[in-house]
């Protein structure tokens, strides 16, 4: 994907001055989460619940915890906020690209919306599989390389360049919640100087370069390309940390009208008390007035607060916000437990992560 300058006046401006990385971020996710297991023992054995977190959000699919349709979650999203989910539409894949094509564009036109599209997997997360789509040429593309006999969700893209993740949290019997944590996403870019090709401009970036495998792989067919001067390549489409994405903390700008604005939208979806928005938007100050925004995505017990990567993160500062967020997660379990809720089995959930995680290895690249 392709922009000019300027391109981030919807956000508060990037802390340049800020570290390119924090030393965690890219640690392996054993070692990063291993005392958060041993947090999660000790929840489950204060809590007399190991399943709790299933029942975070009982009407949605293991309470979104793992392995959960999206199609399923955003069927929840009901009423008068219903209009602030992009319009989509689930598609099954099964026999020629071609004739899925015609259906996939009649289906777009019936729910009143056409390119450019986000074409991603109903079942995935981190990012897995999702594309930018501009033509048809580039969506009869996805439809040849995804799996058959999965379901792919095919979405308005939202031209609009803020992206932010709102983490909610609201205890069962409560009429207000919490916005636990607020995620402001920037997408890295290079800027063309003429001469350098597209790796020598991503080796060189003081934060891509650190992590030059992320984006060269998603390069590799552009990699001696040359961008005119000034021209600015986007590198990561998806806002997603471990696809390159760039994180920063945004609780600062936590408003009570955001806040309110976001009760009003659990409102609408039953049962719900612990997830994350990904919301788009144009204007920032609209958003912190709990206006102008489009949710792109949401779940549920799976959702992190993603401010944590940070680059001014410290670790232990990290592995307190995850601490304190696994507390919340297994006191709304326990809650709704004894409102008469009961979790599924672990041999369920066993195999939702199975599914998920054979799927994911089947799904186009991610852009």
């Amino acid at each position: 994907m392709r922009d000019f300058l300027p391109v981030r006046y919807a956000m508060p401006p990037l802390d340049d001055a800020a570290p390119a990385l924090s030393f965690f971020e890219f640690w392996p996710p054993w070692l990063f989460y291993l005392p958060m297991w041993l947090w999660i023992g000790v929840l489950a054995i204060r809590h007399r619940g190991l399943r709790l977190p299933l029942l975070a959000n009982p009407r949605l699919p293991a309470g979104g915890l793992v392995g959960e349709s999206k199609r399923e979650i955003f069927a929840q999203l009901r009423g008068e906020e219903r209009d602030t989910l992009a319009p989509y539409v689930a598609l099954y894949r099964q026999g020629t690209a071609a004739i899925q094509l015609v259906e996939a564009e009649i289906g777009m036109a019936r729910a009143g919306f056409g390119y450019p599209i986000v074409a991603k997997p109903d079942i995935g997360c981190r990012g897995a599989g999702v594309q930018p789509v501009r033509n048809a040429t580039e969506l009869l593309a996805y439809l040849t390389q995804f799996p058959k006999r999965e379901v792919l969700i095919l979405q308005e893209m939202v031209q609009a360049q803020g992206e932010a993740g709102v983490f909610y949290v609201r205890e069962p019997g409560e009429r207000r919640g919490q916005i636990f944590s607020l995620t402001l996403k920037y997408f890295p870019l290079i800027i063309g100087d003429g001469t350098s090709t597209i790796e020598d401009l991503i080796r060189r970036d003081p934060r891509a370069g650190k992590i030059a495998r992320i984006y060269l792989t998603r390069f590799a067919e552009r990699l001696c390309e040359v961008p005119a001067m000034g021209e600015a390549i986007r590198l990561v489409f998806a806002g997603n940390h471990c696809r390159g994405a760039i994180f920063r903390d945004g609780s600062a700008w936590i408003t009570d009208l955001l806040r309110d604005r976001f009760d009003r939208i659990a409102d609408c979806i039953p049962d719900f008390h612990f997830g994350r928005f990904d919301i788009r938007f144009t204007d920032f100050e609209a958003v912190r007035r709990g206006e102008g925004f489009t949710i792109v995505e949401f779940n549920g017990a799976g959702a992190e607060a993603t401010h944590i990567w940070d680059s001014g993160m410290s670790l232990f500062g990290a592995w307190h916000t995850l601490a304190r967020q696994y507390a919340l997660l297994f006191e709304i379990g326990a809650a709704n437990r004894t409102r008469g809720h009961r979790p599924e089995r672990l041999w369920s959930i066993f195999r939702r992560w199975r599914r998920e995680k054979q799927a994911s290895l089947r799904y186009p690249p991610t852009a």
